[in-house]
């Protein structure tokens, strides 16, 4: 059993990369993001209650974002794995799932600030982009704001991470492929060649 968490800012590829390892692998892709937006389109009790948290401009609470995630992993229907993909975002989040579920690595997709800024807005410029919550990725500030947000809630991530011995850091300024290849290599992963995605 393969238990993985993909992990970096927006605009370090995890959508991608976590699909390339659930396609290749047959692992489960279980994305927070994915999961949120079938609610929404699904107008769900959670759904609703969502929306009023995020229009009073607060987050939505870990306890919300762990059930939803506990009931999930608890479908058990990951024969090989899976891959998280947008939780853990809080250190709390983090410790709840070291709690419940033997990870095996946490991958974390290392990029510089200035090269998310080129991907992001490039993103919204073509209308590539997607979220939960309408963003204002073409907006430079709103960006910078979140990026620093993400920096000071992630220290404490990468600190526990390492702490446990399970942090898998890997440079994601390359290519899709040369990135898959070194996370298989490292993870230990038999060599298979991969369907290259879209970027995400």
């Amino acid at each position: 059993m393969h238990k993985y968490v993909m992990f970096g800012p927006q605009g370090s590829g995890k959508g991608t990369q976590s699909q390339l390892l659930c396609q290749t692998y047959d692992f489960v892709h279980i994305s927070i993001g994915d999961i949120f937006r079938w609610h929404v389109a699904q107008h769900t009790k959670l759904a609703a209650k969502i929306r009023r948290i995020t229009a009073e401009g607060r987050l939505v609470p870990d306890e919300i974002v762990e059930e939803v995630v506990r009931k999930r992993l608890e479908e058990h229907d990951w024969n090989y794995g899976f891959v998280l993909d947008g939780f853990p975002r809080t250190r709390p989040q983090a410790e709840y799932l070291f709690e419940n579920w033997n990870l095996d690595r946490v991958i974390y997709l290392d990029i510089p600030d200035h090269i998310v800024f080129e991907r992001v807005m490039h993103r919204a410029q073509t209308g590539e982009g997607q979220g939960f919550t309408k963003r204002a990725d073409d907006n430079p500030e709103a960006l910078r704001v979140r990026l620093q947000e993400y920096h000071a809630k992630t220290q404490p991530l990468l600190d526990l991470y390492e702490k446990k011995g399970v942090l898998l850091t890997i440079d994601a300024t390359r290519g899709i492929e040369e990135i898959f290849q070194e996370i298989c290599c490292r993870l230990g992963l038999p060599a298979r060649t991969p369907v290259i995605p879209n970027p995400t």
